[in-house]
């Protein structure tokens, strides 16, 4: 269970484990931030806003800081595309369960 009270469905398990392995020292356990890096169940980062493909880029090229003061986000090492796949549908499944959109 998460904190949001519900059972992470089978199809975002592998994600959840991916973003615990690759993602969660700075985003957080559940994705909500830490003192290291933003909240990803934020409207900055719901798909309207910065749709699939920015994670992609994210993880694999890095990006420049234009949200937080938290820095440069580098790029994940070793983390293939399909990794970031479950990753996001992970991030996307939280962020319709804290009602995010």
């Amino acid at each position: 269970m998460t904190d949001i009270g519900v059972n992470v469905p089978f199809m975002q398990a592998a994600g959840m484990s991916k973003f615990k392995e690759n993602c969660a020292k700075c985003h957080g356990e559940w994705a909500k931030g830490t003192d290291s890096g933003p909240p990803l169940i934020h409207n900055y980062y719901k798909p309207s806003h910065h749709g699939d493909e920015a994670f992609y880029r994210a993880a694999l090229n890095g990006v420049k800081a234009h949200h937080w003061r938290f820095g440069n986000m580098s790029p994940v090492e070793g983390i293939e595309r399909k990794d970031i796949t479950k990753i996001i549908s992970y991030v996307r499944w939280l962020q319709k369960a804290n009602k995010l959109y």
